[in-house]
């Protein structure tokens, strides 16, 4: 549910352009791009990491994907009024490196017992709560506003509820960024056209199982079931990267700037093309 490299990272400049709105019981962000007679033929999902709502970073990458693809944006609360799993008051990007490189066993040892202290946050936020709420808010908002197809941009936590909603259809896309709690059997079960931004050094998302989870979309090829993918690692890059950035590192500012360019690129191609 988090580790340790999930509790860093940087606040992003900029003011959000959006509104705080309610679907049914559900908070949500939401930001428009589409000029108001143009057809809303798609929209996008923001699937946020620990931080939820509260981090300010998730307004403005839903801002900067809405103005490129001119569409709605919506960014649920994943944890629908409660505290969530980390506080973006808790980014200590001390304990943790900001990029691929040497972490200190002593700032391993104080996050996992900052972790440890969240147990309860982190059983109030599990896949059987989290995923079912966040299911009916894509239904509802794709029949209320009439879209055709639904995008999903999912950034750790928020990648792992994308992943795990795949198989029942709910989005037509999805980005998969830096994703964590991820298994051989959750990985073959993604039937929808994704696409996965990868960090060099992510302990959420190890080299082995990223090199796995290619190879299990690769097999598909030229059989039943092949769905569209695509892996992109960014070096110097460590878990967060495309939602957190320390953008003071050339590396890590690239991988935040290329994740994104990536998701717009994406969905152009599997929700517009």
């Amino acid at each position: 549910m988090s580790c340790p490299d999930c509790n860093r990272g940087s606040i992003l400049e900029g003011t959000p352009s959006g509104t705080i709105t309610k679907v049914d019981r559900v908070e949500a962000y939401f930001v428009s791009g589409a000029p108001s007679d143009a057809s809303k033929g798609f929209a996008v999902v923001l699937l946020t990491d620990a931080f939820g709502l509260a981090l300010v970073n998730s307004k403005i990458i839903a801002d900067e994907i809405s103005k490129e693809l001119a569409c709605d944006v919506w960014v649920p609360d994943l944890f629908n009024g409660c505290r969530p799993l980390l506080d973006p008051d808790g980014m200590e990007a001390q304990l943790v490196p900001d990029r691929a490189g040497p972490w200190p066993m002593w700032d391993k040892i104080r996050l996992y017992i900052r972790i440890i202290g969240s147990l309860p946050t982190i059983f109030r936020s599990r896949p059987s709560v989290v995923d079912p709420r966040t299911a009916e808010f894509i239904k509802t908002i794709r029949k209320q506003n009439k879209y055709v197809k639904i995008g999903g941009v999912g950034y750790c936590f928020g990648a792992g509820v994308a992943a795990r909603l795949a198989p029942f259809k709910v989005m037509d896309s999805m980005v998969l960024c830096h994703p964590s709690m991820l298994s051989d059997a959750l990985i073959r079960a993604i039937n929808v056209p994704t696409a996965w931004a990868c960090a060099e050094q992510d302990m959420a998302f190890s080299h082995q199982l990223r090199l796995k989870a290619e190879a299990i979309f690769a097999e598909r090829k030229d059989k039943k079931g092949f769905v569209p993918y695509a892996f992109v690692d960014y070096k110097g890059t460590a878990h967060g990267f495309a939602c957190r950035p320390n953008l003071a590192y050339e590396d890590v500012k690239a991988g935040f700037e290329g994740s994104l360019a990536q998701t717009v690129k994406w969905f152009r191609k599997t929700l517009v093309e």
